[in-house]
């Protein structure tokens, strides 16, 4: 009998609604805007935020959306200060409204792997934040954009993409913000975790989920950047066959916070790297060592005191997350356990 009274009240509302001209609420999406190729157009200007999200009406078949324009530049000039924004405005929406089901956030290829692994250890919610981008412009034939931003809003409305730290949707699949990288410069597959695999799938009939991350993000990072203005300067040296350190030394004598050396596989190096390394540390001046090699970790303990491993994460990513350990100066003496869990 109770599961009779059950249907014929599920029926009932189902009624009242149709009749009433009501359909059931939507979760709620916002979309923030960066511009990048998902906007771009071969010919004209690039399309500002709401225009790039009315040429995909179908999103209103999943969810009731908000737009937000952050941005409107090509990722290739994303900066750490749009990041600083990002970040803030996320944990502003989040924090301010709690209706909202996630956060989608449109962004050039170029750096998105920056945008998402920062964002990843900044904002302060377990709601989904998805990355989507495309590879072709949004006027030419066969357009990945619109299909990956309804992609990244449907991932955005489920609740088992809770918890997940921040993902990127592209060519229907769902990589870890950390995990990811952007691996050719035409193909719509482009973004692959090399060691990892992908967390999923946006299919058709659903969106289904593999794994969960392995370290340490979002809601559960130590990181509190909202009050934060200016990130620490940290640059990037390649070592190379022949390298004689001179780069490394030139960046020590400029004091930065830190210096990412992006040395061979395994984080084996060239003597002029690691002369130069051993003069950065010798001033007090935190160097990660990371590879050029896009699978596999650096294993074993560092090769030179007082440097950090960044293990399996690349070097472009290693940066960010010494940008965003030394935002915070009491983070300094436990790098090494922050490479370990991030």
């Amino acid at each position: 009998m109770k599961n009779i009274i059950l249907v014929v009240s599920a029926f009932l509302l189902v009624f009242t609604l149709s009749i009433s001209g009501q359909t059931p609420e939507k979760p709620h999406v916002v979309i923030l805007t960066t511009g990048g190729t998902i906007a771009s157009r071969s010919d004209a200007p690039s399309l500002e935020g709401n225009a790039l999200v009315q040429a995909v009406p179908q999103i209103l078949d999943y969810a009731s959306v908000r737009v937000e324009e952050i941005a409107r530049t090509g990722s290739s000039r994303i900066t750490p200060k749009i990041w600083l924004r990002l970040g803030k405005r996320i944990n502003e929406i989040f924090s301010q409204d709690s209706t909202v089901s996630g956060v989608v956030v449109t962004h050039g290829t170029d750096t998105m792997e920056e945008t998402a692994y920062y964002l990843n250890l900044v904002v302060k919610d377990d709601r989904p934040v998805v990355m989507v981008g495309s590879m072709r412009s949004a006027n030419v034939i066969s357009a990945d954009g619109p299909s990956n931003l309804l992609q990244g809003v449907r991932v955005a409305t489920k609740t088992h993409s809770k918890n997940r730290g921040v993902m990127i949707v592209m060519n229907d699949e769902i990589n870890s913000a950390r995990d990811a990288w952007k691996t050719d410069n035409q193909r719509v597959q482009t973004f692959r975790s090399t060691d990892h695999g992908v967390l999923g799938y946006a299919d058709p009939d659903t969106v289904i989920f593999y794994r969960n991350p392995s370290h340490l993000h979002t809601i559960n990072s130590v990181f509190q950047l909202d009050e934060v203005e200016i990130l620490p300067e940290v640059p990037i040296v390649i070592d190379y066959a022949g390298f004689d350190g001179s780069t490394i030394i030139h960046w020590k004598d400029r004091n930065p916070a830190g210096i990412i050396v992006q040395t061979f596989a395994g984080g084996r190096m060239s003597s002029g790297a690691l002369d130069g390394i051993r003069r950065a540390t010798a001033d007090g001046i935190p160097v990660v060592i990371a590879s050029r090699v896009p699978g596999g970790r650096i294993p074993g303990s560092p090769p030179i005191a007082g440097t950090i491993l960044a293990r399996d994460l690349p070097a472009h990513k290693a940066r960010v997350l010494l940008m965003v350990a030394l935002a915070d100066h009491s983070h300094k003496e436990t790098l090494t356990s922050i490479f370990n869990q991030y």
